[in-house]
């Protein structure tokens, strides 16, 4: 395998009062046109931790004001070779604030609001990676606990993950 950068993100799963998530149709890649949280990269040349991401990105993408209290770290994955682009290491957060109307459209995609039932259905284009690993995930460890996942995407079509600990609420 060719040496690959290595990328540092965060994913915020966001919600209404009626328990549906905002998804953002990504305008760029990775994984455009697909349907995902809302996140971005770690400003690491500022140390930005990834509660500080979380936080700033929920406020770029859809203008929610949010304290780190307002997050609960559910998940870790580490994904080699994703797309065969760069290694990623992924923190998940749920966020226990709603939004009560759909953002604007921002340069990054547009909105929707999708129940789990929609999500885990296929008929909307999500990144496979997304579909194997996080909404099982969601649903189990949103309320309290953790899972950190080992997932390696180097074989197109083959993604195997791992489970290297569970925290329990």
């Amino acid at each position: 395998m060719p040496n690959l950068p290595f990328k540092i993100s965060v994913l915020v799963f966001v919600r209404d009062n009626d328990g549906r998530h905002l998804l953002i149709r990504r305008a760029k890649e990775p994984n455009k046109d697909c349907w995902s949280p809302i996140g971005g990269k770690l400003e690491m040349s500022e140390g930005e931790s990834p509660f500080e991401c979380a936080v700033r990105e929920t406020k770029e993408e859809i203008g929610l004001d949010l304290q780190e209290s307002d997050l609960h770290l559910f998940s870790m994955i580490s994904e080699r070779g994703y797309e065969g682009n760069a290694h990623w290491l992924m923190f998940l957060f749920d966020c226990k604030k709603r939004i009560q109307t759909i953002p604007e459209n921002i340069d990054e995609g547009k909105f929707g609001l999708f129940s789990i039932e929609e999500i885990q259905s296929g008929k909307i284009k999500i990144p496979e990676t997304d579909q194997k690993l996080l909404w099982d995930f969601w649903k189990k460890y949103s309320n309290g606990g953790m899972v950190v996942l080992r997932a390696d995407c180097t074989t197109a079509g083959n993604l195997t993950s791992q489970i290297q600990q569970i925290i329990s609420k």
